[in-house]
């Protein structure tokens, strides 16, 4: 079980204090405003209200005892570029911090971050891609250009198998598995054969998915 900091508690950062809750890690939240520590006390090991630009409230929290710190801070860049430096400086194991925008990432970078993410930019993106098309259901993406695409079996494969299309070597990208009533079936062979009621997850380069789906 990951022992983590979160420091900033607005949306995101309460978001990801559930999500956390729910994984079962050991979480110590940490924000300026009281109320906002107070709604994430059910969800967190612990949670105190504190300046995480204050060098000594950072230090009394035990910095190396984390095996992640996330910095969720959204509203004030200064502090999270604070916050950052502050957490590499007394040796952080990994640094997760979250932009707004493309220069934001690289001061963040620049400054002690490991990974920074993008929360808006990223739901955005799976915004756009979900609704540009009627059967596209879910999207996540990968690294170097690569995501993973939950869709509905086109008509012309209906009833055919996975091996009779070849869709690994005339697509060039994997189909993972296949999703019927919520139940998802990872035993994929060359002689599974799809319906209509079924989605599948498949995993390539965007424009392999894109020209396969005409998306």
């Amino acid at each position: 079980m990951k022992s983590i900091l979160l420091i900033g508690l607005g949306r995101f950062g309460r978001h990801i204090a559930i999500k956390l809750s729910e994984l079962r890690s050991q979480v110590m939240a940490v924000d300026m405003q009281e109320d906002r520590v107070n709604a994430v006390l059910p969800f967190v090991t612990n949670a105190q209200i504190g300046d995480s630009t204050n060098e000594d409230f950072l230090k009394s929290l035990g910095i190396r005892n984390f095996d992640v710190c996330i910095v969720a801070i959204g509203d004030n860049f200064q502090s999270s570029l604070e916050t950052t430096s502050l957490l590499q400086e007394l040796g952080a194991k990994r640094v997760v911090a979250r932009a707004s925008q493309d220069v934001h990432a690289k001061f963040l970078m620049r400054n002690g971050a490991d990974e920074v993410v993008y929360p808006e930019k990223q739901l955005a993106a799976w915004t756009a891609i979900r609704c540009s098309s009627d059967h596209i259901f879910d999207y996540i993406a990968l690294d170097d250009g690569y995501a993973i695409y939950e869709i509905s079996v086109p008509q012309s494969w209906v009833g055919k198998s996975v091996g009779g299309l070849g869709i690994r070597s005339k697509y060039h990208i994997n189909l993972m598995a296949v999703k019927e009533n919520g139940k998802m079936n990872m035993t994929i062979t060359p002689d599974t054969q799809l319906n209509a009621e079924e989605t599948m997850l498949v995993l390539g380069n965007h424009s392999d998915i894109q020209k396969c789906f005409h998306i």
